[in-house]
């Protein structure tokens, strides 16, 4: 049994949620078409001087995809081991398109701490970039795996819907 399997069942519906005149309504769980969830995330410190950053998503039917990257464990490294694990765990979601990492920064903004990662598409030449951002207090690593999903997620989402 993995780690992430241990996490909640992303297929459980949340709690009842009060219809709103003249809306149909939604169930909870259920996203837009190629549109993943994020359901686990994992960071391991080794007495190497390494990490593993492991993270879990799930599409609308609740597959889920998972990896694992390793490397420096420092606050840099630790950032892009979560946001690169992010990444290959997206791709086997959702293979086309791909992103690639330009890098992934913590910043302190307005008494807080800001996780911005940008991404490329692979192959497209001069493309323009996708930017995403986390407010995180506690874990600056859960933060840019997070960072990734809101960078693609809203580039994805909108290619599903046809705009």
């Amino acid at each position: 049994m993995s780690v992430l399997e241990a996490m909640p069942d992303p297929d459980r519906p949340g709690p009842p949620v009060q219809e709103l005149p003249g809306r149909e309504r939604r169930r909870r769980h259920r996203l837009p078409k190629g549109r993943v969830r994020f359901v686990g995330f994992k960071l391991d410190r080794m007495q190497t001087g390494e990490c593993r950053a492991r993270v879990a998503l799930a599409n609308p039917e609740g597959e889920r995809f998972e990896a694992e990257v390793s490397g420096l464990a420092s606050q840099a490294g630790e950032l892009r081991c979560a946001a690169q694990a992010a990444l290959q765990a997206l791709t086997q979601a959702v293979p086309s398109p791909a992103f690639d990492l330009v890098g992934v920064k913590a910043i302190r903004a307005f008494d807080a701490t800001v996780v911005i990662c940008s991404l490329t598409m692979r192959g497209v030449t001069g493309g323009p970039r996708v930017v995403g951002s986390c407010l995180t207090e506690t874990e600056p690593a859960r933060g840019a795996a997070l960072a990734v999903l809101n960078a693609t997620n809203r580039l994805l989402s909108r290619r599903d819907s046809g705009q």
